[in-house]
């Protein structure tokens, strides 16, 4: 069975944020059932187009291959969506809860880590699907904020997500927001491994630094 996972495997950003710090508290957030992400799709691929760097005459079929992720998105269990709102579409990030059985870490590059392996077994894991910016918001720290309150949202101590090796741009944004590499998979049906990337959202300290540290909540099921 084909496992999904996230798609930042495009050279451009997508989720990248404008560099001039401004009041991100100006921006409401809201999230978007299945149903009302398929609504808003028209307005959602317009928001990808504008925050990617496509080239000149590649933005029709960047915008159609976006189209057709959401409509396979918005059917995965456990898929929700925050869109971030000023005068208009600021940003959006979708994701949904990774299976507790493991299947998302199918073809994981060596033994998997025993922390990622309680914190996926105890439901404590979500998968970020797509992070996107309008480049023009100068909205500093918004993708962080959507990400951390997605991930709050659904009681998750861990986000993870998927980069192309080719996303230099995608991958540098997200070790800025405090994301880290910690290996990578190949998908059976990939002819190329991506990064996988975490985004720890417990307490740091001298002896867990990465925030993972084993405690009741994090602990596999007896």
């Amino acid at each position: 069975m084909n496992t999904p996972w996230p798609s930042h495997d495009s050279p451009g950003p997508h989720a990248f944020e404008g560099s001039e710090p401004s009041v991100v508290d100006a921006v409401r957030l809201r999230r978007l059932n299945r149903w009302q992400a398929e609504g808003a799709r028209e307005d959602l691929a317009d928001l990808y187009v504008e925050s990617s760097d496509a080239e000149a005459g590649e933005e029709f079929n960047d915008r159609q291959k976006f189209l057709l992720r959401l409509a396979d998105n918005v059917k995965l269990p456990g898929f929700d969506m925050l869109v971030a709102e000023a005068e208009a579409l600021a940003g959006c990030v979708c994701g949904f809860s990774v299976p507790r059985d493991g299947s998302w870490w199918q073809g994981f590059d060596g033994p998997l880590p025993q922390n990622l392996e309680q914190l996926t077994a105890s439901g404590h894991v979500f998968a970020i699907l797509e992070t996107l910016v309008h480049p023009h918001q100068h909205a500093h720290g918004l993708a962080r904020r959507m990400q951390e309150s997605l991930l709050t949202d659904h009681q998750a101590s861990l986000g993870v997500t998927l980069v192309d090796e080719s996303a230099r741009r995608t991958l540098a944004a997200l070790q800025g927001w405090g994301w880290r590499e910690v290996g990578r998979i190949q998908r059976e049906d990939d002819a190329t491994p991506v990064r996988v990337l975490v985004l720890p959202l417990g307490e740091r300290t001298e002896d867990h630094p990465d925030g993972l540290a084993h405690n009741d909540r994090t602990q596999r099921p007896g």
